[in-house]
Parts: C-alpha cells; structure tokens; sequence
C-alpha cells in the first residue's frame, strides 16, 4: 500500500500516529493500515514546511519534526519512505493558499494510483471529485486546560514579556499604577520560547477557545480565551518574543464617574464618542463596560478590532479586518445595520475615515484612541475629515487616566465671534469644546487667517498672554513678514490693538500706498495695527531691544529640515506641551511625540514662520507650555 500524505497531516503530526496506532492493532486488523505501507512524501509538502519554517511560523517546524519522525519508523522497519516530484517554485508557494501546492500533490497521488491522506476538508473533497483514493483523517484536537504561559501570571499581572536571552518581565499592579519588573533570574532560552510558542500555536489551531489572529512571515498574533499573545520571531524581531496581555479587571458602567450622565447621554441618541487616554490608562476596559451597557440597554452592538481582543459577552459579535481592510469590514457592518460599533483602535488616516464614513452614516460609534490630552482626540480628526463635519462625527469625548473617567467633553459648533476677537464680521463656525460637568466651554477650534487653530478657553488670568493673544500676535508677525524684507517686532496693546516696529526702509512697503495694504491686513485680522520703525521701539535696562513679555529661557534647539517636514529634536521631554520660540519670541505651542521631536508639515504657516526664523538665523528655543 502506498499513501501520499499532504501538508495539513504532516503538520498535524497524524502520519507518525496512526502508523504507532495501527502497529499495535490487534490481529483482526483494526486500524488504517499504514504500518508496514509505504510513505511517499511530495517534496511539494517538504519545500511548503521549509518555506513555513524559514518564516519563523511553527508549523512549518512541526512539520519538519513529524518528516523526521517518519524516517525514525522507516529505520525501525515498520513503514517505507520515498521522497518524490518536483520541489514548488517560489509563486506555487507565494500562491499555496490558492491550492497550487495540494494540486500537485494531488498529481502525484494520481499518478502512482495511492491513497491521498489528508486533514482539509477542501483537499479531501476535490480529490474525491477527481476519482483519487482519499483517507480522510479528523484534524488533531484536544482539550486546552491552560497554557504553559499562563505559569508566569499571577492576580496582578497584566503582562507577561519573554525573550530570548533576556530575564522574563511583568507588568504587574492596578490600572494607572504598572510596573515592569524582573520576575525570573534565569535569562529565557530559544528552546523554552519555542516549547512555548508551539503549545500556544497548537492551542489556537486545536481548541475552540483560541483563534489565530495573524499569522505572517516573523509575526503570528493569538487570541486565547481572555489572553492576546505575539510571537515575534527573526528577521522581524532581532530574538525571538513572546508578549502575552491579559485584562486585569472587568468593569461595569456603574464604576465610573458621571455614570448617570452618560447612560442618558448614550441612550438619549446615537452618539459618536472617542474614549481616549495614554496606553495602558484602561480605554479598553472602559469600552468594554459601554459596549455591555449598550446591550444591556436593548441596543445590537458590533465590534471593529485588529486584533479581537476586548472581552465583550457573547451577545456582541467581534469583526476583524475583512480580507485586511476595515474599509470592507465596515462596509458588511453597513449592511447588518448596528445601534452602536465600537472601533478599537481608531489609529491611522483610514481608521479615521472608516470611523467617519460609519457615523455620517447614522451609526453610533464608539473609537478607541491614544491621546496625552482629551482635546488630543479631536485635533486627531482635524486634516482627516473636514472641520465642519467634527461635531456630527463626535460629539463626545471621554479622556480616561489610571482607570477612571477624568474629563467628559462636549463637542458642537457654533456660529459666532471666537473669543478674544471683537469684530462682529469675524463671525464664524466655531466647534466649542465643552466641559461636559460644568457646561463651560474649554476649547474653540476654528479657521483663522486660512489656519486651523485650537485655542485653550481655560488658561489662568493673571497669565500676561492668553491663547488667543498668541495666536493674533502670530498671525499679525506671518502678515507682516510676508510684506516686510527686514526684521519685524510686534507687541500686542490689547484684544484688538497691535503695535509692529519693522526697518525704516519697509515701512513704505508694509503701509502701502494710501495705506492700503496694512488696512487690508486690519480687516483680514480684525485687528488695528500702528506700524513704527524699529528704532522707536523702547529698550530694556542694558539698552538692548525690550524681551517680549512671553519670553522666557528656554532649552535651545537646532531644527532639521528634511523634503517635507521640519523636525525639532527633544529627547526626554515625549507627551510634554511646549511653546517654540524665535529668539524669545512666541512661534506655536505644540506637544511632543512619543519618538522625542515635534514635526512639523513643510508648506503650512507654522513651518514657513520656522523657516524663515531659521535662516534668520535665530535661536531657536523650546520652553514648557
């Protein structure tokens, strides 16, 4: 008897199985018959497991093991073993997906007129449709208790993080209060991280309370009961790594602040709401706790995730990215129709997008998104969709910190003069960000001057210059110096006076003929400003030019301008809000990324103002917000 097993049996490990089983059958000839058969292996399923195994991804090591155990049993005597056919070529195995490679061993089973022994479903049925002697073989299962992981875990741990070389760690504590500490001597070994990520494959593969969420060359994701886990392995990872998270907590609606209010808020309408919050600060959790309230509550309740990990009740269907897009995805939810989906994680432009295209549908939607700040979530929006269209796209936002609702906003637009300005025809669509206990407004973000511009409300009084006088003073110097060839100076004497000293020799040019020209700014601005020479600006007590009165010592930067950005270098200072200066003069205010720089996109205003600054050559300054 000949058998040609194909990849899913191999990998599964059932050829060597049923050929021990069968070995020990009883006289009467229980079993299969494989013992003593001979085994002939494709070399198309041999050059599919190297190409798995030089990929990192554990089948195809499981798969080498059992060819391995194969020639073990050919050795004793008990089966036969003979490599045959061609080995697939790299499009057959870019393709083996498609079934290029169970054709040709289904080929080979054909031609040598042998028995096809197979685990797929879809590979048993088409060789049957093609007359071939087929054994089908049930896919390996088994009953997963736990996995040799979860050994590491205890109450306190979020997350467990091994990798090769390198001491285990944890993260262990309450939301809001983790720590990332040792929790072995021992450094971890490739053989113990490879023991573990087989059992977890095979748990994902074999239990139906596992699923593997991604699987690619160097990366494979699984979701296992509560626990999300990723296998990073070379040439993705310089080491093997092995991260496993798990919740530390499940909340309800009731545990948090202004519970009352927002159940109202959730139920009086469809809403578009961005929970969001630093990693780890338990947006999720809370996501969670809302997703089961609205239930609950008689609404149908869907999920977006990449990967499927909050730890909702059956009652809430979870979908991933359909054929890798959420585009797609969303566009299925449009058809099912939900109450309410809750996006996790609202990340990149397309997110955004999807996010806004669903709710302008009528869908109530629920984002997860990092932000350092609450106002951080909605200045997400502002490039991605049209400023107008912010408020009918959120309008709610929740800011999470150390696992507790820290601010609710209210997000609406309004037409009216943006505060600090005082010309009626300054009117405007304004979104007024609204403190959702108080009712007072904390933010205006609107169009000034052809910028988009988020103006904090908020800011102490006794501060010499507000958000707004920042901003008029910023937009009064860009004017002026898109006129002026010299140096130009600008003091701001109230909410709609300015004062500008610029060289002797621009003042024809900046005033223009008739006074033309510095009118035409007036209106544009709604501000009256006097122009003066430099040389009858006032000085300080040295003799020198008198400091803007905002200027303070700040950490000097040296900019770098590459093809589209400008980028300014602050290590040590991630997720701080900070003013740049020119020179002590106030340029913008921005916040630090995660990477330590600010970048900003050449071919806006900000980064003309910086430029032109640079090749000044001014001191360029940063100085806490």
């Amino acid at each position: 008897m000949e058998i040609v097993p194909d990849t899913s049996v191999v990998i599964d490990g059932r050829v060597s199985t049923q050929v021990a089983a069968d070995a020990d059958a009883d006289s009467e000839g229980n079993g299969m018959g494989f013992a003593g058969a001979t085994v002939v292996v494709p070399e198309a399923v041999v050059g599919e497991l190297e190409a798995q195994a030089n990929d990192g991804r554990e089948t195809g090591w499981e798969g080498l093991e059992e060819l391995q155990a194969l020639v073990e049993l050919a050795e004793s005597g008990t089966i036969d073993v003979e490599y045959v056919g061609r080995r697939p070529d790299a499009i057959e195995k870019r393709d083996a997906g498609e079934g290029e490679i169970d054709a040709l061993i289904r080929d080979i089973a054909g031609d040598r007129g042998a028995t096809l022994v197979t685990s797929d479903d879809v590979q048993a049925e088409v060789a049957r449709a093609k007359g071939l002697d087929v054994e089908f073989i049930e896919p390996r299962g088994r009953s997963v208790d736990h996995l040799e992981i979860e050994t590491f875990f205890d109450e306190a741990t979020m997350s467990v993080h091994l990798k090769v070389g390198v001491k285990p760690y944890a993260k262990k504590g309450s939301i809001g209060d983790m720590h990332y500490q040792p929790i072995r001597d021992d450094v971890a070994t490739e053989e113990e991280l490879r023991g573990y990520a087989e059992d977890i494959i095979d748990a994902a593969r074999d239990s139906p309370d596992g699923f593997l969420e991604l699987d690619e060359p160097g990366m494979s994701i699984v979701q296992f009961r509560d626990m999300r886990i990723a296998i990073a392995r070379p040439p993705f990872s310089d080491a093997r790594e092995i991260t496993a998270v798990r919740p530390v907590v499940k909340t309800v609606l009731d545990d948090y602040d202004h519970a009352d209010e927002l159940r109202a808020r959730f139920t009086e309408q469809q809403r578009g709401v961005l929970i969001s919050g630093s990693p780890g600060a338990g947006k999720s959790t809370f996501a969670q706790a809302v997703g089961e309230f609205l239930v609950d509550s008689d609404y149908s309740v869907k999920t977006m995730e990449k990967p499927r990990d909050l730890q909702v009740g059956p009652e809430i269907t979870q979908y991933t990215a359909l054929g890798g897009s959420m585009e797609k995805t969303a566009d299925s939810l449009l058809m099912v129709r939900p109450d309410y989906t809750i996006y996790d994680e609202v990340r990149k432009t397309d997110d955004f997008e999807v996010f806004a295209d669903m709710r302008l549908a009528g869908v109530g939607m629920v984002g997860v998104v990092h932000a350092t700040r609450a106002v951080d979530a909605l200045q997400r929006l502002i490039g991605r969709v049209e400023l107008g269209l912010i408020p009918q796209i959120v309008d709610t936002v929740v800011y999470i910190e150390a696992g507790q609702v820290h601010t609710v906003y209210d997000v609406k637009t309004e037409v009216k003069v943006p505060h600090g300005l005082m010309e009626e025809d300054l009117a405007r669509p304004v979104i007024v960000v609204r403190d959702f206990e108080t009712g007072q407004p904390e933010y205006e973000i609107y169009t000034f001057n052809r910028q988009v511009v988020t103006v904090p409300l908020n800011e102490d009084d006794e501060s010499e210059d507000s958000g707004v006088d920042r901003l008029a003073k910023q937009e009064v110097e860009r004017e002026i110096r898109s006129i002026a060839r010299g140096h130009v100076d600008v003091e701001l004497r109230g909410p709609d006076t300015a004062v500008v000293w610029v060289e002797e020799d621009d003042i024809p040019q900046v005033i223009g003929k008739g006074g033309g020209r510095i009118t035409d700014v007036e209106n544009r601005l709604g501000i009256d400003i006097d122009v003066r020479t430099l040389d009858e600006k006032p000085t300080g007590p040295s003799g020198g030019p008198q400091k803007d009165s905002g200027g303070e010592q700040g950490e000097i930067v040296q900019p770098e301008v590459t093809s589209r950005h400008v980028m300014i270098p602050l290590n040590g200072h991630s997720g701080d809000t900070v003013e740049v200066q020119a020179d002590g003069e106030y340029l913008f205010t921005a916040t630090v990324s995660r990477g330590g720089e600010i970048q900003v996109s050449r071919g806006s205003g900000i980064a003309e103002e910086l430029e032109r600054a640079i090749d000044r050559g001014s001191t360029i300054t940063v100085v806490p917000s």
